[in-house]
């Protein structure tokens, strides 16, 4: 869906939710009943006719786009072969993730042995896929929802696995910017429940904090790395000295 049709969708969502019938609008705006149909129909709406419409709904026009932009449909995952070709080609793998750090055109070709043909040949993709919304000029709209993660086990995961954490993990973490921690300790089922709550609510900050980020320029950002994990787990080391388990004797009265 384009930016006007979602605009005109905002709008007549919103003429529906005031009550009021298109001769009402018509009314309201001097024009007939036909011409503000064939207005909200076509979509060419001036920003003169779109400053009336949204002071007849009592809205301002950074709110109507706002409200317009907030109900595109964003994703939530990918399918398994959508991952497997972002992880077959790593400048592909490289745009997507610049794409949804909210890194323009320029700042990928300028920071990457990369053209802008080769750049916007991947971002077409990416749009088609439904990651991203390219706008005119090459401005690029991520498309995916605060809670997108990878598939469990998929091409992603597995790549980031074999690949991004040994390199994630070569550091000391005692720079400014970096830390790390790892604690161990023995917690019941219901507790293990309450820490991945507390883990999932973590995840959602840093996604809060990422879109919050996105309109300072790219110099003042940094690439940053969040690793969440925990498991019912003992060290190989542990699990090779445990007793090997007793079977217990079952008896059958007779």
């Amino acid at each position: 869906m384009t930016e006007i049709a979602q605009l005109v969708s905002t709008l007549k969502r919103r003429f529906k939710a005031a009550g009021l019938t298109y001769r009402e609008v018509a009314r309201a705006l001097e024009l007939s009943e036909p011409s503000v149909k064939r207005l909200l129909g076509n979509g060419r709406i001036s920003v003169e006719r779109l400053a009336q419409i949204c002071e007849l709904l009592g809205l301002t026009m950074a709110e109507l786009l706002h409200e317009a932009e907030a109900s595109v449909s964003r994703l939530h995952t990918l399918t398994a072969e959508q991952e497997a070709r972002l992880v077959s080609d790593e400048k592909f793998l490289l745009v997507t993730v610049c794409a949804l750090s909210h890194w323009s055109v320029d700042d990928v070709v300028a920071t990457y042995r990369m053209t802008t043909a080769e750049c916007i040949k991947y971002l077409l993709v990416l749009d088609r896929m439904g990651l991203i919304r390219l706008k005119p000029g090459n401005r690029i709209q991520p498309l995916v929802a605060r809670e997108f993660d990878w598939l469990p086990g998929g091409p992603i995961r597995q790549y980031f696995s074999q690949r991004g954490l040994p390199d994630f993990m070569d550091s000391e973490f005692d720079a400014p910017d970096e830390s790390m921690g790892f604690i161990h300790g023995m917690l019941t089922k219901t507790a293990i429940d309450q820490l991945n709550d507390e883990l999932s609510r973590l995840r959602a900050k840093f996604a809060a904090l990422h879109d919050q980020s996105s309109s300072a320029p790219l110099a003042q950002r940094k690439g940053t790395a969040l690793v969440l994990a925990t498991r019912v787990w003992e060290p190989h080391a542990f699990r090779k000295l445990r007793r090997p388990a007793v079977a217990t004797a079952v008896t059958k009265n007779g």
